[in-house]
């Protein structure tokens, strides 16, 4: 018994020792790591401490991965959630009214203005010459109204008239536009009695020259009738120069040479299209 405790004794003096020294080191562990962790922070409680910590260490790890986003290309190229349409029009997908609005040459390009109602040239009458001068006396009266003088025996001289008279609407329409910068006339002819689209025809012709400033010259024969019941007669056929119009071109002014006391009367486009029948004019 006695041998049997001496030994116990023994064991334990050589063990407690080395007991007490690993718990000495572990305890110097905890003590050092914990003393690290709470370095240089204020008086709370360690535990608040450590998670704070914890906490921090977390959010410079979120932080250090969301640098290494910024610092990879391939992060940036990620697809976003925005639709193509959101995106704003570029200059080339520009309407085309915006770039009518923006081009001088198409926005100095307005609608022509509405022809007046009325309108009737400021030229100067003269009777004809000679009988069978009505065309060189036609052809003059019109021109005036653009300022162009030009004497009835120039003019006949032109048109090839002779005392049988002028041709056709042909001649005079080359003479005036011999005379006319720009060469604006034309010749319409009446094969016969002219169709309501003649008329119409003859209505827009007149009421577009006499606003350009042009008188129209008409070749006619037979019987007219104008609006104040004045009866006009030339079976073998005359030329008149057409100076206005009113009621937006529905009655014109007539210029007639063959007599000085009734130069001037108005006649209803109708009827001047029934007078020109089988002749022509220029305008």
């Amino acid at each position: 018994m006695k041998h049997t405790l001496q030994r116990q004794l023994r064991r334990l003096a050589t063990e407690r020792p080395y007991q007490i020294a690993v718990a000495s080191a572990a305890a110097l562990a905890i003590a050092t790591t914990t003393g690290a962790l709470v370095a240089g922070a204020d008086e709370a409680p360690v535990g608040q401490h450590t998670a704070s910590t914890v906490a921090e260490m977390r959010s410079d790890t979120a932080a250090s991965r969301g640098d290494a986003r910024d610092a990879d290309p391939s992060a940036s190229a990620a697809p976003t959630s925005a639709s193509p349409s959101s995106a704003a029009p570029s200059a080339s997908a520009a309407s085309p009214a915006a770039k009518a609005s923006s081009d001088p040459d198409l926005t100095a390009k307005k609608a022509a203005p509405k022809p007046p109602a009325t309108k009737v040239l400021d030229f100067r009458y003269q009777a004809q010459n000679t009988y069978y001068n009505c065309g060189p006396a036609a052809v003059r009266n019109a021109l005036s109204a653009t300022g162009i003088n030009r004497t009835q025996d120039q003019l006949g001289a032109e048109l090839g008239t002779t005392e049988m008279g002028t041709n056709s609407a042909l001649d005079t329409t080359r003479v005036l536009n011999a005379e006319v910068k720009g060469s604006p006339y034309r010749t319409r002819m009446f094969a016969g009695s002219p169709s309501p689209a003649q008329m119409d025809r003859l209505e827009a012709d007149v009421v577009t020259a006499i606003t350009d400033g042009r008188g129209v010259v008409a070749n006619v024969a037979g019987d007219a009738v104008d609006t104040n019941g004045g009866w006009h007669s030339f079976g073998g056929g005359h030329y008149v120069a057409v100076v206005g119009y009113k009621d937006d071109g529905r009655t014109v002014r007539i210029a007639d040479s063959a007599n000085a006391a009734y130069g001037e009367y108005w006649m209803t486009t109708i009827n001047l299209a029934n007078w020109i029948a089988t002749r022509g004019y220029s305008a």
